[in-house]
Formats: structure tokens, C-alpha cells, sequence
């Protein structure tokens, strides 16, 4: 892991993958809890994790490389979503064909994957989640289509994905869910955050 100053009262943590960034974003999240960490914002990426808001960059970036994040582990308490979902994308097919399976098989795949929020970008409320295996790595679309549904359940590159609101988007649909993901008058706004378990039941 490497730690760069972002302006002025920012730090990026480079990582070398996505487990390393889930234990920094766990790590910083406790230690910001236990009041051992000052930032207004901890941002987990793909490959990063973002302090924004922090008084003192290189003071706080000197006690990070004295930390070692604890292992990742999933309590029996740890927030799980399960997010009813009708598995009938147009994709569908596609992600078969990549995957060299039936499409029931797809969904059987799918409905038995325990996922995990590694990240939220794209659009408000839209989460990165992990947990497929690297062989079921399937390419996004050649052109993007012009405008996906909200609520649609979708595959690209390592990641699974619901849009929260219809827009353009290049992922493969293979499902469909009616759950409200993002809210401006809950709190947290967003449904799945970063860390939260979930599972793409069926409806």
C-alpha cells in the first residue's frame, strides 16, 4: 500500500487489489469510529481508497504507515441486503455463452453468491459488488445502450451492478429488481454502502 498527498487536506492509499482496499476502508472506517482518524470522507475505488477532509495530511498519513488493517472477515452481524430479483435479461443468454453454461444455470449461479459492496461511483447510489469468481469475467457491450431501466440487475468485467435510476450503461442485464436503492431523505441515501453483504434472491 502506498499513501500520496490528494491538495491539500486530502491522502490516496494506492492498493494492490480489492481485498487490500476492503481491509483499509474497514480498517480507516474503525479508526475514524474510535476517534484515532480526523476525515470527513473515506472513499473505497476499484484499486484505492480516498481521505478527504483531512487536517493534517502528512501527520495522518505518518500514523497510517504504522497501521496494519485487521483481516477481512464477515461477522454474523455484518448488514446483508437481499434484493428480490426477476432473472429474465435480455443478456441473459450472453453471460451463458461466456460463461459456458445454461441460463438457469446462470441464475442458480447468481442466486447463490454471497456478494459484497466494494464501492459506489457511476451513479448516486450505484454499488461495485464483488464475489464472482474471476473465471465468470464477462466484457461490457460493444456500444452502450442509450438508456437502461431503474432497478435493472447487471454483469461487467468482476462486478455485478443494479442501476438505481435509468441511464445509459454498458453492463449485461440479466435481471430486474423493484427495490428502491437510493433515497435523498433516508439515511444513508444510498441502499447498499461499502462493506454491506448482499444476495440477489429471487423475486
Amino acid at each position: 500500500m502506498r499513501i500520496r498527498p490528494v491538495g491539500r487536506h486530502a491522502l490516496m492509499l494506492d492498493c494492490d487489489d480489492p481485498d487490500q482496499v476492503e481491509a483499509w476502508r474497514a480498517e480507516l472506517w474503525h479508526r475514524r469510529d474510535a476517534g484515532e482518524l480526523t476525515a470527513v470522507e473515506i472513499v473505497p475505488a476499484a484499486a484505492t481508497v480516498l481521505l478527504d477532509g483531512v487536517p493534517d495530511p502528512a501527520a495522518v498519513a505518518a500514523r497510517i504507515a504504522g497501521w496494519t488493517p485487521r483481516p477481512v472477515a464477515v461477522p454474523a452481524a455484518a448488514a446483508q441486503v437481499e434484493v428480490p430479483t426477476v432473472y429474465d435479461g435480455e443478456d441473459l443468454p450472453v453471460v451463458a455463452g461466456h460463461w459456458g453454461v445454461t441460463v438457469p444455470e446462470v441464475v442458480r449461479r447468481l442466486r447463490e453468491t454471497a456478494f459484497r459492496v466494494a464501492f459506489c461511483g457511476f451513479a448516486p447510489g450505484f454499488a461495485y459488488l464483488t464475489g464472482l469468481p474471476p473465471e465468470w469475467v464477462v466484457p461490457r457491450l460493444p456500444s452502450p445502450r442509450t438508456r437502461v431501466p431503474a432497478g435493472s440487475v447487471a454483469l461487467a468485467g468482476p462486478y455485478a451492478g443494479i442501476y438505481p435510476t435509468a441511464s445509459p450503461g454498458g453492463w449485461l442485464l440479466v435481471g430486474r429488481t423493484g427495490l428502491t436503492l437510493f433515497d435523498v431523505r433516508a439515511d444513508p441515501p444510498a441502499r447498499l454502502t461499502p462493506g454491506t453483504r448482499v444476495r440477489l434472491v429471487a423475486a
